[in-house]
């Protein structure tokens, strides 16, 4: 009796993971038509997405541009690029940058008030997948001496 249902089970088990499989391989093939999906959507790709100003005195304003290409099929737009806090600035492309094509992002940080380690975020919005791609700056500011 033992042998029977352990055989049953067994058969039970066997025959499910069959059936499961053929799920996967449905699942597989909607993960694939979602990638060539996406695949004529822009894509912004950065040389770095962050940067280290290093050590600077309070006060001083310092910019550094970040590079990027559209590597996707199709015109990549920039919605907006906003920071974390208004001692920074970016400057994103106002027009559309075509396949293949690089761009530019320009933050600016004004150090004015600071003191310590800053880390600070840029967010940009963009029609790419995904829409949001974050940016970071950092930077370690010194008191001015009185």
């Amino acid at each position: 009796m033992k042998n029977i249902i352990t055989l049953l089970v067994l058969t039970a088990l066997f025959t499910a993971c069959n059936n499961g499989s053929k799920e996967v391989n449905k699942l597989d093939t909607a993960v694939l038509e979602m990638d060539n999906t996406d695949a004529k959507e822009p894509k912004m790709t950065f040389s770095q997405s962050k940067w280290d100003f290093g050590t600077i005195t309070e006060g001083e304003r310092v910019e550094h541009t970040f590079k990027f290409v559209n590597d996707g099929k199709s015109d990549l737009l920039i919605g907006s690029a906003t920071a974390s806090c208004g001692c920074t600035i970016p400057s994103p492309p106002k027009e559309p940058i075509a396949p293949g094509e690089e761009g530019e992002i320009k933050v600016e940080f004004n150090s004015t008030g600071k003191s310590d380690m800053v880390t600070k975020d840029i967010t940009i919005l963009a029609n790419t997948n995904p829409v949001k791609t974050i940016l970071q700056i950092k930077v370690f500011v010194e008191k001015k001496d009185q």
